[in-house]
């Protein structure tokens, strides 16, 4: 769970930044662009590419990062047992059956991640099948497979879309005035713009990038209650609480790489601002909507 954000979130932020100085250099050849119906419409050509393009990656990079080994012939009976649970649950949520794969960590994990509801990866880490039992795994396991049926990540690569082109239009709408009320000279124009146009839009393309993360942090923490919910369905309300109250006693042993963190199953609390980046919520929110039914 906590894993899939985060390594969406670096490689959209990424891919943003070089959308953007590719449109600048864009803007330095041919001139400014068009008015603000133009700039909309490269803003979401370039906007929804960024986030769809790192969607598209999501599966190939996670097995690159974790070093994930998927499972095509069951080597032992654990294998075996993950791919005939996985299936099962899979065939209960409707969706075609996901790649299953297991990567080298100490660490109480799992993700899922992919572009499509019917070719998606699942992965558990070696230190969650050695802490949890089969049904506490299991309903890891039912937490992954509800992500992957509802969809969350086409819903989120379409929210962070929308933001991608909100952060384009307005890093360029108010470099204009900024460049043109402050530090335009005409001895060092370059395609139109001052100095103070380019300097803008870089700073405002990262500010406003992470302002947007905080709308990204907020989706991901609502889905991340209808994953326990979907878990709790196809597994049983009581192994997934008592998988989180497991997850909860691991705090602070974390090993993944913190380009690929907010795609694991749980994540460290926060409080004050910091709360705000959280992809999850704190385990003992998520343990108290179980128990009280939602």
């Amino acid at each position: 769970m906590f894993k899939r954000v985060v390594l969406f979130l670096a490689t959209n932020l990424a891919i943003l930044v070089l959308l953007g100085v590719v449109l600048m250099v864009v803007e330095a050849v041919f001139g400014p662009l068009p008015p603000i119906g133009g700039i909309l419409v490269l803003a979401l050509v370039f906007g929804m590419g960024g986030s769809f393009i790192s969607l598209a990656m999501s599966k190939w990079i996670a097995k690159k990062t974790t070093g994930a080994h998927v499972i095509e012939q069951p080597r032992n009976e654990t294998e075996a047992w993950l791919l005939d649970t996985v299936r099962r649950q899979a065939r209960q949520a409707g969706i075609g059956m996901p790649e299953v794969a297991i990567y080298d960590s100490p660490e109480v994990n799992a993700f899922a991640t992919g572009m499509k509801k019917n070719d998606a990866l699942v992965a558990v880490s070696t230190g969650l099948l050695r802490s949890l039992n089969r049904d506490e795994a299991e309903a890891v396991l039912g937490h992954e497979v509800s992500h992957v049926a509802n969809g969350d990540m086409v819903t989120l690569a379409l929210i962070q879309g929308v933001l991608n082109t909100f952060v384009i239009v307005a890093a360029r709408v108010l470099g204009q005035l900024i460049d043109q009320a402050l530090f335009r000279r005409e001895d060092s124009e370059v395609g139109g713009f001052g100095p103070g146009y380019w300097i803008t839009v870089i700073v405002l393309e990262i500010v406003f990038g992470l302002l947007a993360s905080i709308i990204v942090m907020w989706f991901s923490r609502q889905r991340e209650f209808r994953a326990d919910s979907g878990g709790a369905k196809l597994a049983g309300r009581d192994k997934m609480i008592s998988a989180l109250q497991r997850l909860q006693a691991s705090y602070g042993q974390s090993h993944l790489p913190d380009q690929i963190k907010a795609f694991g199953i749980s994540s460290p609390g926060s409080r004050g601002l910091t709360r705000l980046f959280m992809s999850h919520p704190p385990l003992e929110e998520r343990i108290a909507a179980l128990q009280s039914g939602r």
